[in-house]
């Protein structure tokens, strides 16, 4: 979607008249009001009666632009379908009693998305959520160019967040030249906000953050990939441990020599480094040989 496809409405502000200056207004016509009725009804008089009667509907009528906003509320204002401006100003406000007022929050909404399933960068099915936090910051947009801002966050959300997995594989399995959804967690965010916000820009909604809540391969491979995953972890840990063993024997046999404590030949040094490795290597404790001869026997 771009701009183009829409003629957005451009919010302005609504200049409204503070609600206590007309409530004082009103109170001192609602006594003079009400002491002219008082006195017609004195009077038994039906010509001063029934001319207050409507005075009395109109007067109750304009009470009606009377209205009050918490902070982080507001009110968007229309009269017979032509936009009047937004009142942003928390407080008590008056405008005109024939202006219809529709109230929107300007708070921070949290959105948990269902989990979904889609195929990741390289075709493997995953199952994937997110949380969006979100709010509306241009009230004009978000009530007259969507039908329902809720609805159309919670969609395009979803979309977003399909688009992200495509774009993305769930691991790099080691390889350094791609991200990956599990290993990048926060370049992931970065361009799931962005992508977001793209798609809900038109509807007057700013994504405050957009963050991965679930995240896993689907049941189908789930099993296979453990695997692999163990599989990894085990050479990794196997690597680590020759490295260790290595670097081991490598100071044992330096220090033989340097202390002079016994020497060996190429085949002996071959022999202790296979026993070394041996020991230091092998995932089960070692059984001790001890030999009752010679070195070379």
């Amino acid at each position: 979607m771009n701009k183009s496809d829409f003629n957005l409405t451009k919010e302005f502000k609504n200049n409204a008249t503070s609600g206590w200056v007309a409530l004082g207004i009103f109170v001192v016509a609602g006594v003079l009001l009400a002491l002219y009725f008082i006195n017609a009804i004195r009077l038994s008089d039906s010509k001063y009666i029934l001319p207050a009667i409507p005075v009395i509907a109109i007067f109750v009528f304009l009470t009606s632009g009377l209205f009050t906003l918490q902070p982080n509320m507001s009110a968007v204002l229309t009269l017979f379908g032509e936009y009047k401006g937004t009142v942003k100003k928390e407080g008590f406000h008056f405008v005109n009693p024939f202006y219809k007022k529709k109230k929107l929050s300007l708070r921070a909404n949290n959105l948990n998305g269902e989990i979904i399933k889609v195929n990741d960068n390289r075709g493997n099915p995953i199952e994937i959520a997110a949380v969006v936090v979100w709010k509306v910051i241009d009230t004009a947009r978000a009530v007259f160019d969507v039908d329902d801002y809720n609805a159309f966050v919670r969609i395009q959300s979803e979309a977003a967040l399909r688009q992200l997995a495509m774009d993305y594989s769930y691991d790099t399995f080691d390889s350094d030249d791609e991200q990956s959804l599990r290993s990048d967690t926060e370049a992931v965010t970065l361009a799931l906000t962005k992508v977001l916000q793209e798609r809900v820009d038109d509807a007057g909604v700013k994504v405050i953050e957009a963050r991965i809540s679930h995240l896993a391969y689907a049941q189908e491979i789930a099993s296979a990939m453990l695997q692999r995953q163990q599989a990894d972890a085990i050479v990794a840990a196997r690597i680590r441990i020759v490295d260790g063993a290595v670097g081991m024997v490598e100071t044992a046999l330096k220090r033989l020599e340097e202390d002079g404590l016994i020497e060996l030949d190429d085949e002996r040094k071959a022999a202790m480094v296979s026993n070394l490795l041996v020991v230091l290597c092998g995932d089960k404790a070692a059984q001790p040989v001890v030999n009752t001869g010679s070195l070379y026997s």
